[in-house]
């Protein structure tokens, strides 16, 4: 039963792409809901991770990072971004301590302002300067920043390391309103297996390919089913744009294929807690990223909702 202090809200996970927004969003539920790369723009969709503790419910939203689209997929990616900022109760304004602010830091704090919601300034990477979260690095690389919009809050992290996550966690349990609980407190995430087991093998193609092929690719799981002595059958085709990427995936003589299998089967194992046979497949289906129909079959619609 939850009390009249009970608080509860969403809060959006903003910034440009490849300053740990999914990283940070790991951290602070405390175990693994989002894929981490550190190729920009691997985050598609808003994944949902939610942090319950005695009288608070917060239910972050990482979002793909805003940046200048190349193509559809890329305008559904900001479209999801700037979405969410508008439906949320606060958001969350993640930059990188060690990169100096730029035309598209303006832009993204432009779009957080826009919003017209609560906005905490958060300062990632902090462990890269001398002195850390604490340091007179990293309060300069908060008052350069904060020039930039409007923020109830601004503070230094690193969430990589777990550093000032605790007082980033007092803002936004501050910050948030007296509410209901949206979700049930054993769950952390209300993705479906399906589209983890999706993530987690496009996790690794980020990981062990290069050059066009990571942005190419898209993963597709077409069956998923508990079969005997509690092995769990998954048939996934991980989609490219070209015969060439095709190869690439493949590898010689299989060998890049499986070696993404084995990796993925690893840790999909531990997450869902049963052996895996994972079968994947390649197939191309030329420039997916620009057709509409090809996205919203993939699963790039971005939807969440206030149970």
């Amino acid at each position: 039963m939850n009390g009249p202090d009970f608080r509860s809200g969403f809060l959006a996970i903003v910034g440009r792409p490849n300053v740990g927004k999914s990283t940070l969003l790991n951290a602070l539920v405390g175990r693994k809901v989002a894929i981490v790369s550190e190729r920009p723009q691997t985050t598609r969709n808003r994944i949902l991770g939610i942090l319950n503790r005695p009288g608070l419910q917060a239910a972050f939203l990482d979002t793909p990072g805003l940046h200048k689209p190349r193509h559809r997929l890329g305008e559904h990616m900001v479209g999801v971004a700037r979405r969410t900022l508008r439906e949320v109760d606060a958001s969350l304004l993640v930059v990188a301590a060690d990169s100096r602010i730029g035309t598209g830091d303006r832009i993204v704090a432009g779009f957080v302002g826009e919003a017209g919601r609560p906005a905490i300034l958060v300062v990632n990477r902090a462990d890269l300067l001398p002195g850390g979260p604490a340091g007179e690095a990293a309060a300069a690389a908060v008052e350069a920043h904060r020039r930039l919009g409007d923020y109830v809050a601004a503070l230094a992290v690193s969430a990589l390391y777990g550093r000032n996550l605790a007082a980033l966690l007092g803002e936004v349990a501050s910050r948030l309103p007296a509410g209901p609980r949206y979700y049930p407190e054993d769950v952390v995430t209300d993705q479906p297996e399906q589209f983890v087991v999706a993530e987690v093998v496009r996790e690794k193609v980020l990981l062990l390919t290069r050059e066009e092929v990571p942005h190419a690719v898209a993963v597709d799981v077409e069956e998923m089913e508990r079969r005997p002595q509690d092995m769990v059958y998954v048939r996934a085709t991980i989609y490219v744009e070209r015969d060439s990427q095709k190869g690439i995936m493949i590898g010689q003589g299989g060998s890049m294929l499986r070696e993404i299998g084995r990796l993925a089967r690893e840790e999909l194992e531990a997450l869902l807690g049963s052996q895996m046979y994972l079968d994947l497949w390649v197939k191309v289906k030329p420039d997916w990223r620009n057709r509409e129909a090809s996205l919203r079959g993939l699963g790039y619609d971005g939807g969440y909702g206030r149970n």
